[in-house]
């Protein structure tokens, strides 16, 4: 199989698959590195293939009908699951969190985390490597995507997070 066809093939895994894939799995199946596959990744966003990668592989972000909001939130270490479940609960999916650097500018990482698993495995990963959370470089100020089913949902979600005062407001 030359790189077209797997590049070909890799899309087609991806939007068959549900869930995210890790690149290593990738690279397994069609017998390359992983470096390899994160080459044909950037190759297949450059020709306009809606590819992200998040804590647990690769997706394909799919046009959903989902309604979605930015929010400024702010919150400390210990509230993080507690933020994150306000979301899930309601069926919402945090997308992504975004902070505001004065010398890089945005700053974006993908999250996806659309239901209490994926929450509890980004918790587990995230105590598990001691990892400092983009947040910290804005004293705990960040943006979320978020998305819903519904406007209903999305408005339980965000007045939920009102509630527990992780809304920023003026």
């Amino acid at each position: 199989m030359n790189s077209i066809e797997r590049r070909d093939n890799i899309v087609e895994l991806l939007v068959k698959s549900n869930k995210p894939i890790k690149g290593t799995t990738i690279a397994e199946k069609y017998g390359v590195t992983r470096q390899i596959i994160v080459k044909d990744i950037a190759i297949l966003r450059a020709t306009g293939k809606n590819i992200i990668a998040t804590p647990d592989g690769y997706i394909i972000n799919r046009k959903d009908k989902n309604i979605k909001a930015i929010i400024a939130v702010s919150h400390t270490e210990d509230e993080m699951f507690d933020e994150m479940n306000s979301v899930i609960k309601y069926g919402g999916t945090i997308e992504d969190v975004i902070v505001e650097h004065p010398l890089y500018g945005e700053i974006r990482g993908m999250l996806m985390i659309r239901n209490l698993n994926e929450l509890n495995k980004f918790m587990i990963k995230y105590n598990n490597q001691k990892a400092k959370l983009l947040s910290v470089l804005t004293n705990g100020v960040h943006i979320h995507t978020i998305s819903a089913d519904s406007q209903e949902n999305l408005e339980l979600i965000i007045q939920e997070l009102k509630d527990k005062n992780f809304i920023v407001s003026d």
